[in-house]
């Protein structure tokens, strides 16, 4: 299986960190960001990486080359201008053969990839998300699930959040979900999901995610691997 790894934001929630850096190369205790996510996804299987970059591109090039150091293929697109999650993806998957994950470049996570490929294979829909529940979801996508997992709504960044359960912007999708994106700036939650009612699944998964999206979160998550790492 490839992976699109979405890398192009400027991180603007942490300046002054991210001013003269993109946030996928901010250190969590002694690595990037981004070189978690590449190990993460080596580490169930996925070694074919394609990575969507627009802010700072040429310092995250210089960081990680071709990934062979790192045991995987990485392959570059450059966005000269946004073209949103849904868009970048359409760019960086377009000569993929099959099935694809998506996953971003920013976040810090742990979730078992290998259980979420599995889960997409079994109901055979255009698109799974990995799910998690949060204390605050209004600054997500939220959504209601059957108990098949199976999305009854998705609201992005509700006022009055319907549920916990948010999407972490991890996806699994079938390669024909390239066909439901339209050229130009896309997003996912807000320009293809809403296309595409009932051929979209959720999985809550186990596991710590942070989508490092505040300062707060950003030393919380350093903390968080910090406190892993103790010995017992």
């Amino acid at each position: 299986m490839n992976a699109v790894i979405m890398a192009g934001g400027k991180g603007t929630r942490l300046a002054p960190l991210t001013d003269h850096s993109p946030k996928p190369l901010m250190p969590i205790i002694d690595k990037p960001i981004l070189r978690y996510i590449i190990e993460l996804l080596k580490k169930h299987g996925i070694t074919d990486i394609s990575v969507t970059l627009g802010y700072m591109a040429n310092k995250i090039v210089e960081a990680f080359g071709d990934g062979r150091d790192l045991g995987v293929n990485l392959h570059y697109v450059i966005e000269k201008e946004p073209l949103g999650t849904a868009g970048s993806v359409k760019s960086a998957a377009s000569a993929f053969a099959d099935d694809f994950l998506v996953i971003s470049g920013d976040a810090y996570t742990d979730f078992n990839l290998t259980e979420l490929i599995d889960f997409h294979r079994s109901h055979g829909k255009l698109a799974t998300i990995a799910a998690t529940r949060v204390k605050d979801p209004s600054q997500f996508g939220v959504m209601l699930l059957n108990s098949a997992g199976k999305v009854r709504s998705f609201i992005e960044k509700p006022r009055i959040p319907i549920s916990d359960v948010v999407s972490t912007g991890i996806y699994v999708f079938k390669k024909e979900i390239l066909k439901k994106i339209p050229s130009g700036f896309q997003d996912f939650a807000r320009n293809v999901f809403p296309t595409i009612p009932g051929q979209i699944y959720a999985k809550i998964m186990k596991g710590y995610w942070s989508d490092i999206g505040t300062l707060l979160s950003y030393y919380s998550t350093n903390y968080h691997v910090a406190e892993e790492r103790m010995p017992i």
